[in-house]
């Protein structure tokens, strides 16, 4: 028998760390019970010791997930264990994960310890873990640079100690495939206890090589891969967890290991962390992209026609992309709305909010023929949006375009308790409805991104509008769907202005450290 391949998601704690990408607590929540779905081992949540929305983050997947490991990142300091061990109090499963730098440049530069004094800290780090949890995990930040005796000396103490986990990072994005997986190879064979503990490794994809190191390390031995949905996270994002599981499942004659996972949930997955992050899915991406299994070239069509093996490597409906396509109308009632949302793992905490989601559904119903699974969650999480934050709320939009005239827009806003109506005029009617918002609340803030994909097919199908603006260093995303573009944008613009207005004290991660 093969062995088991742990599949580690990072979505909620590395993924969040893209720029503008910071989620909710009930949209951390939403992830994690599709993650489960899909029969993750293991969710990293998020890093407790952040912020307090991040220990509430935490906590409430915590009290959610049942099936998976629930996991908390912590530095290889008291006060994050500690925080790391409450936030995870209730949860079924826990793992603490503990990470202290090691490569030269790190412990000298920004640790300012000796290599003894890491080894110490990462001793202690890791007994105070085991007071929470004996499911412990140790990262050596940027062991992609750290010199290789240094991370048997530290990685045999941490084991010693009671590691039950070693993850390899490639913090940066540096390692190449080959050489990559002859370091865990190696680390393997030199280190004595390493029997005592699962290799993982966790990589960046700087270089755009995340999902090669990673298969290269499986080969070399590593039992654990920490990725995420759609490969996203900092910089150039990390290991997509959906390239990583297909290609262990397509290649069993190369991989000596085998997933739990349930293939046929990562294409919902994949949309469900899109349309809560607002990064869509570019349409040549590998197993979850628009155009992962269409073929235009007359060759192909004619020998996917004959045999459908001659080009596809693996099954559209093996990764989701057929299943639970069209499923309800506007003559669909709500005990059949409130079914479909369970099994998109959509659940209601009272009468009051069931009965708003209702009402949005009978008017998108209204708008268009058929509602896909994709409107539905587009739907909940625009609904949210203007839940969380409504110091400021669109009331009205009237906008006008002519040929040979220039567009205008009229805008009618309420901030607070006060509407407050503007004009504007711009290349396009979706520019002068953002100048005309703008205009009222004169933010100041830099529109770096401005981004439309259509949430499914047709002419009749919603628009979802992704909106960056960027103040003061501080980025955020704003999100926004309706079947008339023009609203959809005005909605993202004013989600990602609310947002501004009412920063969330945040400290990412990566401010202090990152594996």
């Amino acid at each position: 028998m093969s062995d088991k391949l742990i599949i580690f998601d990072t979505t909620l704690r590395d993924g969040e760390q893209s720029p503008g990408a910071s989620m909710t607590r009930d949209e951390k929540v939403r992830i994690a019970r599709a993650l489960e779905r899909l029969r993750v081992d293991v969710i990293e949540a998020g890093f407790p010791a952040a912020s307090p929305g991040d220990f509430e983050g935490v906590q409430a997947v915590a009290r959610t997930v049942r099936d998976s490991v629930v996991c908390g990142l912590a530095r290889a300091l008291d006060k994050d264990i500690d925080r790391a061990g409450e936030a995870l109090r209730e949860a079924a499963q826990s793992r603490i994960h503990t990470f202290i730098a090691t490569s030269p440049i790190h412990m000298q530069l920004k640790l300012r310890m000796t290599p003894e004094q890491v080894i110490d800290n990462a001793v202690r780090a890791v007994k105070r873990a085991r007071q929470y949890t004996d499911n412990i995990e140790f990262s050596p930040e940027d062991a992609g640079r750290s010199e290789e005796d240094f991370l048997c000396r530290i990685l045999e103490a941490v084991i010693d100690a009671g590691a039950t986990t070693l993850n390899i990072p490639d913090t940066v994005g540096y390692s190449l495939p080959e050489p990559f997986g002859q370091t865990i190879r190696r680390l393997r064979e030199r280190i004595p206890n390493a029997d005592k503990a699962v290799f993982s490794v966790h990589c960046h994809n700087d270089l755009g090589l995340a999902v090669a190191n990673s298969l290269s390390a499986v080969l070399g031995g590593a039992r654990q891969v920490e990725c995420t949905i759609n490969g996203l996270g900092e910089r150039a994002g990390n290991a997509a967890l959906e390239e990583i599981v297909m290609a262990v499942t397509t290649r069993k004659d190369v991989f000596p290991c085998h997933v739990s996972i349930d293939t046929r949930e990562i294409v919902a997955c994949s949309k469900l962390v899109s349309n809560i992050t607002g990064f869509p899915v570019q349409p040549n991406k590998a197993i979850v992209g628009a155009n992962a299994f269409a073929h235009e070239s007359g060759i192909h069509q004619d020998g996917v026609l004959k045999h459908r093996e001659t080009y596809e490597i693996m099954r559209a409906e093996d990764v989701g992309w057929t299943a639970n396509r069209m499923v309800l109308g506007k003559h669909s009632g709500r005990n059949a709305f409130k079914t479909r949302m369970q099994e998109l793992g959509i659940e209601f905490v009272s009468e009051a909010e069931l009965n708003d989601a209702f009402a949005r559904f009978k008017e998108l119903a209204d708008k268009k023929h058929d509602i896909f699974d994709e409107d539905l969650q587009a739907l909940i999480t625009d609904a949210a949006g203007e839940a969380e934050e409504e110091g400021v709320r669109l009331v009205s939009l009237k906008v006008c375009a002519e040929t040979g005239e220039v567009p205008t827009a009229r805008v009618t806003v309420r901030v607070d308790q006060e509407e407050l109506t503007g004009t504007a005029s711009g290349g396009g009617v979706v520019d002068a409805s953002l100048k005309a918002i703008e205009s009222l609340l004169d933010t100041g803030a830099q529109l770096l991104l401005y981004s439309v994909n259509n949430i499914t097919t047709g002419t009749d199908a919603q628009g979802e509008v992704t909106v960056r603006l960027e103040k003061g260093g501080r980025i955020v995303n704003g999100q926004g769907a309706d079947t008339d573009i023009v609203i959809a944008s005005a909605k993202a613009y004013i989600n990602a202005v609310n947002k501004l207005l009412t920063p969330r004290q945040r400290m990412h991660p990566q401010v202090a450290g990152d594996v």
